[in-house]
């Protein structure tokens, strides 16, 4: 072996100087060390071991400090031992705070002459200096500046000059380390200055007035206002106010509200701060008799300025003048008067301005007034400068202040540092004072003394002061001299001395080494290890051997002499080993001899420690101690025999004396062969597996090598693999070419010089799956549609798989020009041996290449080889482009476009097709054409002449149209007009004719005049006569005509192009006298509505005629009157205002008068919005809707268009889509999967949109993903991952977007939550060995979110399985067992009897109940007896409302005990045999109906028809809806309602029950005068309409407490109300429900086969007249319906496939009108039964008759049939009278029918119900009771 060797960077242990670093830094304290074997390295603090923090870092270099801190300080002490020796070395580590300056404030502005106090606060060590700077320069005092505090921490500015701004450093060092702080100060000339002010005025008395004076200053000054320099006191006459703004500015106002004369004068403002002041003034003049103020004598102050203000009140006057000694003034250049009268005297001086001063005020023309004012000048005094010269303590001083002028008396006081001194003993002062002097005397000076000193001396003109400083130095002295002490060797020690002195001293200390007499004396040396303190005295931090002998103190501050004093060190020597083995080696089970060697101060005693333990030789005899002793050392030897492990440690030995205490570390290390290695797997593959092993124990030797030996479970150890001598340097290998999914055992061996180790626990491994290695076969591509391809294939060949395959990846990529070339990835599970998968979403009539890869648990397999297919031919997508139209002629038009772009054609181009349809003039659209056609350019020909037309342009391919062009508008050039559409020409004169004619209808044109042409046939002019006239006007007045001569008369149009066709030939004679005749024409009048419509009458004759309006309605003419609508005008006119539809109709005008009469019509068409489409849902898919409609009427004028708007169920954004007019199917793309949409739909004409459509709701497809439980969780799964299988997920249709799992050891709180982005596998990694784990699954989707909780446990580290978490077994685990066995069933014992004697107690009050009820029944019933005349046989007949109890597990008690209904029982009856007995044979008869759920799967849950929406199949919503809340408790209530004659049911007294249920119509009793049952609506609960209840007695006791109330109604004889109870059968009847398809299922939705025994509570139906409420709406339920069904059905159920029969392609409803369909649909809902219900009477059952001659069909024949309880009675008021008896009383077996049904059900039951209801008949019974 090697000795360990240091190579150390401290400075050697005994001269180690300290390292100072600053707190918050880092350090490391190296200590490398070198040896063989490895040493080891140990670090104490201050003799400790380290405590264990993490900023301590142990490193091959030595130890790091992070993060230093005060506590941090010490001596550290690195100890490096190993088998053949040990070295130490330490070091003393010193931290300091950095230091950290503040300095406040940290930014100042503020005014002149202002005072201002800097602190600098310093943190850190205590020990630093402070400098302070301005501008980077120093600061020195002066009598502005004074530096204050025990650190000068602290500067204070006194009256603040403007040099004195700038930035203000305060820097604080420390031994080279420096810290600083600054604020920058802003010193503004502060001086308040006026910036608003008023002007002088006159004002009147009375008249109120403002002053207002601003100003501004540092700091902001405060204002004062004087009137003829008195003060202005606020008071009722003055309102003064003031205040600051933000920006420092002062206002003040003076408001004067009844100003009197003595209110004028001079008005003053004077603002004032701690800078100065400023002030302004001005007269403010009040009128009245002028007169003067008296004035009171002045004074002056020489040197500064005054004014003198005359005060002067009263307006008007003349002039002020001011003279002194009979002289008009001003005289000289230091007077000057202002225009108010004021006098300002400038640099007063005494002599030249004192005196008396004349105001003289001219009133009046040689009137004046005037009033004198005396004027004193005082002089301020001024000192003479004087310093005061520094001076030592003992000393005398004299300081003498003189005034050199200013007036007397001058009184002069002495201040130091700001305080008045008080002369006497205390202070050591004496003062005297003189006229004009002042002298401070000290007759001994002392420190105290020290200080500034002021002298102020002041008069009756103002106040000065002088300040110097007086600086006292005093000689060093000792406060605590040295003396002579010990010091413990190693330790720290001071040796004191302190000394005070001003200036402070200086302390030096000096050294003589030897104890006898001091030879010479040398400095100190100042290092790390010694140190001088604050107060002087002398550290040494580590006092050694040499540091012993004289110590010298020594001060001095250069006032007096130095002072000395000397002392002995003495140094103690603690005890110490000087000799012992830093390592040793042994081997277990040999003897051990440990020696250790101490000197010091004796007694020395030695005590031996094992680790931390003090061995003791008498407990542990394997351990003796000996001790010998040699001159000044003792020698301890420590025996162990025999050596064992155990002894592998440090033992030390501890030398103690009255000192200290010495220690030495031995490290003692045992060898032997070493521990097996522990072995565990950190990863397995298919053909290979990683290892990974820690060697716990060497045996204190070092590893050489390992072995590692391996084999097939199967075989024994002799056919083994083995890997040797592997380097002891590794601590994992790689074992390859293994076998996947083989499973091997796998153990290893150590080795060191020893020997060879045991072997190690046997692992048991299997290797992994490998990923396939054949591609899949076959595969084929086959396109679906313009954007799918199916593709298929078969699995990879099966020797190829390498496992199980999981599943496929399909890789698709488009080939055609542009494109990028990579493949789009989509994955699907493995089905089995054949697979199919169609890619969506591809572009349209493009070429894809496909390739296919099959994945295992392992990976993905190779690719198959490409295939091509291209997608089908689709519609282009979008419309030709630059399409362009050129009007050729007035019949002709050429259309030009281009061909759309080539990657929007999405197929062949088959051609072109050009759709277009003209505009006429009223709005109104013409019938829509199009041409097809393969070129690029078509001719219109035959087009309408001068007409607007709209054209579009689609191309079209295979697959069909495509988008079509934006509408291009064109007109058609104008042509020759036709003829006139009608002429009339009548005479009005013996010489006139007027001719009236209309416009052609083809104008062709606009008309520019019209040609009225006249010639009469025997006149010798061979050319007509031709007149024009106005286009607007459409008659003509002919003038000059012969008598008794007739005229032919004839007009054409005249356009542009010139003119137009004849019209016909009218013949007329002019004649005096004339018959009333119309000019006017009929026809057809169209206009929109709202609008004002004039219909023209104009007609002649003579005498003139007289006009009526008339409008026909059916076969009778009606006159038209005035109103506020309708107005006949003077000529005739018709004006009709805001026109609505029923306006519309044939208008007659007839003309009459004495000769004739003439009449014209005219058909008034007003147009109106159209009428609401129907709209329907046709198919859905996952992401579109495809909706068809049949629109409504079009209101008079062509449809232009729908507008489709869609939403989200659940939110209100409406989005709209523009479709064409011809469309009448429409696909919504693009929508979420699996979300619920609301559609309506509108049509618009040229008059506009018209009303919306129902709201209709459609789904598309898809849910939320479910996990499949038959696939695995776990791919795979170790000590510490987990491989989770996501393929297990199935999408339910719409994509996984989102994947969260949580999950978290079993037992303990905190979730670890992961988010997964692949869908296919998922990795869950560092997870503890050997734990339970709890595993939460969430996957999203559009539609939904799905859940899944799994459980599993990783494996221990040689790959074994756990058992399930079990309680830890102890002594008495069998004990622990029988109570906790034993306990529960007492528990369970106890709840038995205490539920047994709660339920005997419930149940007798319960019957109590019962007899309760039961007798208010029978008075009931008594009652109803005596109240109506015919007594009813039986329960009244008539529509029931059904309501189901579902399936729940309920205990219901019967006489015998307590049955427990289970989940396999339909129903069970509980009747009581008190009730049966006492009445007979109406029985009570309870139970519930118990639903499976199977019956829920293929039922669907009650249904709510309040919430029914058209277009909507109300059983599959909510089926989804309600899948998941099947059990939840919904309340509803019962309400006592009595109707009126006005409406069916009236709000009565409500009552809640207990038992719950849907959401229901009212139920309304047959008689008139009666009262209803209701159930409370409530939409929203009715969603989750799978309700429970408690036993059916509950609902009698609330029905009794519900007739206790309706016995407060007033009318309580007449009120009736019926309750049925239930039927029971037994085993047979199992098929008396199977198929029925009775309408009240409708409801409920049971239509498929239920257990034996039904109870349904019924109640009474609603009066006849509320059947119209209900009949139209359709209730779909889950079963095919028959013929007469299908017809019952809504068109938009009609089209769904589920209701049509195959091959039934024809509607199988005949045409039946409506109220008769509606009557039919009523009639037709008959329901048998068996004998037993025959409770109808013959007045009954003729009522079954009404209404139909087919009713007496309903019988055996018609084939309906139904649960026996369900009952309908048609009132006999209301049917009497249509009654027919022979069709019932030919069918004996219908005498006992009872139709029955719900009021909202139009589907009818099935035929095939009869037969089973009569094979049941014998053993099944039922029980009806009437509550009345």
């Amino acid at each position: 072996g090697i000795p360990v060797s240091l190579l150390i960077t401290l400075h050697s242990l005994q001269y180690a100087a300290p390292h100072v670093v600053y707190a918050g830094q880092s350090i490391e304290l190296p200590c490398i060390a070198g040896g063989y074997p490895s040493p080891t390295v140990r670090w104490l603090k201050d003799g400790r071991p380290l405590p264990s923090d993490a900023r301590w870092t142990r490193r091959l270099t030595g130890l790091t400090i992070s993060d230093l801190r005060q506590e941090d300080s010490g001596n550290y002490a690195c100890e490096v031992t190993n088998s053949f020796g040990s070295k130490e070395v330490s070091g003393q580590l010193h931290i300091i705070d950095p230091l950290r300056v503040t300095l406040s404030p940290k930014n100042l502005k503020t005014g002149i002459s202002s005072t201002l106090f800097f602190t600098c606060t310093v943190e850190g060590s205590p020990e630093y200096t402070i400098n302070w700077y301005r501008n980077t320069e120093p600061i020195f005092p002066d009598q502005h500046i004074s530096i204050q505090g025990q650190h000068n921490d602290t500067l204070q500015i006194t009256a603040a000059q403007k040099f004195h701004s700038g930035a203000y450093q305060c820097f604080a060092s420390r031994k080279g380390h420096t810290s600083q702080d600054f604020s920058i100060i802003l010193l503004e000339d502060g001086t308040p200055r006026i910036v608003t002010s008023f002007s002088e005025k006159v004002v009147n008395p009375g008249e109120p007035f403002s002053l207002v004076c601003e100003a501004k200053g540092a700091p902001p000054p405060s204002i004062t206002w004087t009137l003829d320099d008195e003060p202005v006191v606020r008071d009722s006459t003055y309102k003064t106010s003031q205040y600051t703004q933000s920006d420092g500015l002062t206002v003040s106002h003076v408001n004067v509200s009844n100003p009197l004369i003595r209110d004028g004068g001079v008005y003053r403002c004077v603002a004032r701060n701690s800078a100065g002041s400023a002030e302004y003034q001005a007269r403010i003049n009040v009128r009245g008799p002028p007169r003067i103020r008296p004035m009171r004598d002045m004074t002056a102050v020489a040197g500064r300025n005054t004014y003198i203000t005359c005060r002067v009140i009263g307006y008007p006057y003349y002039s002020i003048k001011w003279l002194k000694d009979g002289m008009q003034l001003p005289d000289n250049h230091r007077q000057v008067l202002f225009d108010n009268g004021t006098l300002r005297l400038t640099d007063v001086q005494k002599g030249a301005d004192e005196g008396t001063y004349l105001c003289s005020v001219l009133i009046q023309p040689q009137v004046s007034i005037n009033q004198t004012v005396h004027v004193t000048v005082k002089v301020p005094p001024l000192i003479q400068p004087f310093d005061i010269p520094s001076t030592s303590v003992g000393k005398l001083i004299y300081i003498a202040c003189v005034v050199s002028s200013g007036d007397m008396p001058i009184r002069i006081t002495w201040h130091k540092d700001g305080q008045l001194i008080v002369p006497g003993p205390t202070s050591g002062v004496a003062i005297e004072t003189k006229e004009f002097m002042s002298s401070l005397q000290i007759s001994k000076v002392t420190l105290k003394h020290n200080g500034n000193y002021t002298c102020i001396a002041s008069n009756a003109a103002a106040t000065v002061s002088w300040e110097r400083q007086l600086i006292v130095t005093v000689p060093p002295r000792f406060v605590v001299q040295p003396n002579n002490q010990d010091c413990i060797y190693g330790k720290a020690g001071v040796l004191n001395c302190s000394v005070e002195g001003y200036p402070p001293p200086k302390v030096m200390w000096k050294h003589a080494k030897g104890v006898g007499n001091p030879q010479q004396y040398h400095p100190v040396p100042l290092t790390g290890r010694i140190q001088i303190m604050s107060n002087g005295s002398l550290l040494i931090r580590h006092v050694l051997e040499d540091d012993r002998g004289y110590y010298l103190c020594q001060a001095s501050n250069g006032v007096g002499s130095d002072i000395s004093k000397s002392m002995i060190l003495t140094v103690k020597i603690p005890a110490m080993i000087t000799s012992h083995p830093n390592t040793t080696m042994a081997r277990k089970g040999q003897t051990k001899e440990l020696n250790c060697t101490a000197r010091g101060e004796q007694p020395i005693i030695i005590r031996w420690e094992r680790g931390d333990t003090v061995i003791d030789t008498e407990r542990n005899p394997r351990y003796s101690i000996t001790i010998n002793k040699k001159g000044d050392e003792v020698i301890s030897t420590l025996k162990l025999n025999p050596a064992d492990r155990g002894d592998s440690v440090f033992f030390s030995c501890h030398a103690i004396n009255s000192y200290g205490e010495g220690r030495g570390l031995i490290q003692l290390t045992v060898q032997e062969p070493p521990d097996p290695p522990e072995l565990e797997v950190r990863e397995v593959k298919d053909r290979s597996m990683n290892l990974r092993w820690i060697q716990r124990f060497d045996g204190n030797s070092i590893i050489t090598s390992y072995d590692i030996e391996y084999k097939n479970k199967s075989d024994s150890w002799d056919h083994m693999y083995t890997t040797r001598n592997i380097s002891p340097t590794n601590n994992q290998a790689n074992i390859v070419e293994l076998h996947p999914a083989c499973v091997y055992s796998i153990r290893m061996y150590s080795y060191n010089k020893i020997g060879r180790s045991l072997p190690s626990k046997e692992l048991t491994i299997s290797t992994e799956e490998a990923p396939p290695d054949g591609p899949p076969m076959d595969v084929i591509l086959q396109p679906m549609t313009s954007q799918s391809i199916r593709v298929t294939w078969r699995a990879p060949k099966k020797e190829l798989q390498n496992g199980v395959i999981r599943g496929y990846q399909i890789g698709y990529r488009e080939n055609g020009p542009g494109s990028n070339g990579q493949y789009s990835i989509v994955e699907m599970k493995a089905t089995g041996d054949s697979e199919v998968y169609t890619l969506d979403n591809l572009k349209k009539f493009a070429q894809y290449g496909v390739v296919v890869q099959a994945f295992n648990r392992a990976g993905t397999g190779p690719s198959s080889t490409e295939i091509n297919a291209t997608t089908l031919e689709d519609v282009p997508s979008e419309p030709p482009q630059n399409v362009r139209a050129i009007s050729v002629t007035s019949d002709e038009a050429v259309i030009t476009w281009a061909e759309p772009p080539r990657l929007t054609l999405h197929g062949v181009l088959k051609g072109y097709r050009v759709v277009f349809w003209s505009l006429f003039p009223d709005g109104e659209w013409g019938e829509m054409q199009n041409i097809t056609t393969t070129r690029e350019q078509v001719e219109l020909r035959g087009l309408e002449k001068f007409t607007n037309y709209s054209v579009q342009v689609l191309a079209y391919t295979q697959a069909g149209d495509g988008v079509r062009s934006n509408v291009l508008h064109i007109q058609t050039r104008e042509d020759l007009p036709g003829p006139p559409a009608g002429i009339k020409a009548v005479p009005s004169s013996l010489s006139s004719v007027v001719v009236s004619w209309l416009p052609p209808h083809k104008p062709n044109g606009v008309i520019r005049k019209y040609t009225i042409y006249c010639s009469s046939p025997g006149s010798r002019q061979p050319a007509p006569s031709e007149y024009e006239a106005n286009p607007e006007m459409l008659f003509y007045h002919i003038t000059h005509l012969s008598r008794g001569k007739q005229y032919h008369i004839w007009a054409a149009a005249v356009t542009t192009a010139g003119r137009g066709n004849m019209s016909s030939k009218v013949i007329v004679e002019p004649a005096g006298k004339v018959p009333a005749k119309i000019l006017s024409f009929g026809g057809t009048v169209t206009t929109p509505w709202m609008k004002e419509v004039r219909l023209p009458c104009k007609s002649v004759g003579e005498p003139a005629p007289t006009i009526k309006w008339t409008k026909d309605s059916d076969d009778s003419a009606i006159p038209v009157t005035a109103d506020s609508q309708r107005q006949i005008l003077s000529n005739g006119t018709l004006v009709l205002r805001s026109v609505k539809a029923e306006d519309s109709g044939y208008y007659t005008c007839t003309a009459t008068n004495t000769l004739g009469f003439d009449t014209i019509i005219v058909n008034l068409v007003v147009q109106v919005p159209p009428d609401q489409p129907r709209l329907t849902v046709s198919t859905t898919s996952t992401s579109s809707i495809t909706l068809a409609w049949i629109p409504g009427d079009n209101g008079g004028s062509s449809i232009r268009g729908f507008v489709l708007q869609y939403s989200v169920d659940n939110t209100e954004e409406w989005r709209d889509v523009f479709i064409s007019s011809s469309e009448r199917s429409f696909r919504l793309d693009n929508l979420r999967c699996g979300t619920w949409y609301k559609v309506k739909l509108a049509a618009k004409n040229s008059v506009g949109s018209g009303r919306i459509s129902e709201i209709i709701e459609a789904k598309t497809h898809g849910r939320e993903p479910v996990f499949n439980k038959d696939q695995p969780l776990l791919t795979h799964i170790n000590s510490t991952h987990a491989g989770l299988n996501l393929q297990g997920w199935t999408s339910g249709g719409c994509p996984i977007t989102d994947m969260m799992l949580d999950f978290r050891p079993k037992g303990t709180w905190a979730w670890q939550s992961l988010k997964a982005n692949s869908t296919t596998q998922l990795f869950l990694s560092e997870l503890r060995e050997a734990t339970w784990y709890e595993l939460k699954m969430k996957a999203c989707n559009s539609a939904g979110c799905g859940n899944q909780s799994f459980q599993f446990a990783t494996t221990d580290y040689d790959g074994s399985t756990i058992p399930p978490i079990k309680s830890a077994r102890g002594e008495g685990d069998d004990v622990k067992k029988l109570f906790s066995i034993g306990s529960p069933v007492i528990l369970v014992t106890i709840g038995v009897a205490l539920l047994f004697i709660i339920r005997k107690k419930r149940k007798e009050k319960r019957l109590k109940r019962l007899r309760d009820a039961k007798s208010l029944a029978e008075m009931l019933i008594s009652k109803n007896n005596r109240s109506i005349d015919t007594p009813v046989k039986g329960p009244p007949q008539g529509p029931r409302l059904h309501i189901d109890i579902p399936r729940v597990q309920l205990l219901i008690e019967d006489k015998e005990g307590i049955k427990q209904i289970g989940e396999d029982k339909a129903a069970v009856p509980v009747t009581d045999t008190e009730f049966s007995q006492s009445v007979n044979p109406q029985n009570f008869c309870t139970g519930v109906s118990l639903h499976h759920q199977a019956l829920i799967q293929n039922s669907g849950p009650l249904i709510d028809m309040s919430d029914i929406r058209p277009g909507t199949n109300p059983v599959s919503r909510k089926s989804i809806k309600s899948a998941h809340s099947s059990r939840n408790r919904y309340s509803s209530q019962w309400t006592l309602s009595r109707p009126s004659q006005s409406q069916s049911t009236a709000s009565a007294r409500t009552l809640t029950s207990d038992w719950r249920t849907m959401g229901s119509h009212g139920i309304t009793a047959t008689e008139s005068d009666s009262y209803s049952a209701s159930l409370s609506q409530d939409t929203d609960k009715g969603r989750n309409s799978m309700v429970s209840t408690e036993s059916a007695s509950s609902t009698y006791e609330e029905l009794a407490r519900a007739y206790e109330h309706a016995k407060l109604e007033e009318h309580l004889q007449h009120a009736k109300f019926t309750i049925t109870e239930c039927f029971i059968s037994d085993s047979s009847s199992d098929q008396m429900t199977t198929g029925t398809n009775d309408p009240a299922d409708s409801m409920t939705s049971l239509s498929t086969p239920s257990e034996p025994g039904i109870c349904r509570f019924t109640a009474s139906p609603p009066k006849p007249q509320d059947y119209d409420r209900g009949k139209n709406v359709a209730v779909p339920i889950p079963h095919r319906a028959n013929k007469s069904e299908f017809c019952n059905l809504p068109l938009y159920m009609k089209t769904d496939p589920f209701f049509r029969k195959q091959g039934e392609l024809h509607d199988p409803c005949p045409a039946v009108p409506p109220r008769e369909a509606s009557i039919r649909s009523l009639t037709q809902r008959a329901y048998h039964t068996q004998g037993r219900h025959k409770t109808l009477d013959s007045a009954k059952q003729q009522a079954l008759t009404l209404g139909h001659s087919g009713l007496g069909s309903l019988g055996a024949g018609s084939g309906t049939a139904t649960l026996p309880q369900r009952t309908l009675t048609m009132p006999s008021s209301n049917v009497a009278a249509t009654a027919s008896t022979s069709s019932t009383s030919s069918n004996p077996t219908n005498s006992g029918n009872k139709m029955g049904g719900s009021r909202d059900s139009l589907l009818e039951s099935s035929s095939s119900a009869l037969g089973r209801l009569q094979k049941q008949s014998a053993g099944a019974y039922s029980k009806s009771y009437t509550l009345v």
